[in-house]
């Protein structure tokens, strides 16, 4: 059983999702257009294709979009989808390392520095003592 794809409707339903009002669309679309001109095309089952690349060019939805959409296969697929108890999120709060041991990691890290930083510090005055005394 091949359903039809309303194109109009799917017109009604992107530009209302962008919040987009009827007088906007047709201001966009030309000086031949009003708002009960877009009223009609909303209505229509099938749109012209140079009139849809135009709405397209509008709207900034390919083509394809106004013309594949279907909403009861995109609500069949969320209600196969989600169960009574499904969230759409998930919660993590599992702490996947020891924080203690990251902070004594990083204290470790910062004596080993400060100890190469004293080594540089007696080298370099040990080359200024030579420089001095010759």
């Amino acid at each position: 059983m091949e359903q039809k794809i309303h194109q109009g409707r799917n017109v009604k339903r992107f530009r209302e999702m962008l919040n987009i009002k009827q007088e906007a669309l047709a201001y966009d679309l030309g000086k031949d257009w009003n708002q009960k001109k877009i009223s009609m095309l909303e209505q229509k089952d099938v749109i012209e294709d140079n009139l849809l690349k135009q709405i397209s060019a509008v709207l900034k939805i390919p083509v394809e979009a106004f013309q594949n959409f279907d909403e009861e296969q995109a609500i069949n697929i969320i209600s196969n989808t989600f169960d009574n108890g499904s969230i759409g999120y998930q919660n993590n709060d599992t702490c996947t390392f020891n924080p203690i041991e990251q902070v004594l990691k990083l204290h470790e890290e910062k004596i080993a520095l400060y100890e190469r930083m004293l080594k540089e510090k007696d080298e370099m005055m040990v080359r200024l003592e030579k420089l001095i005394n010759k």
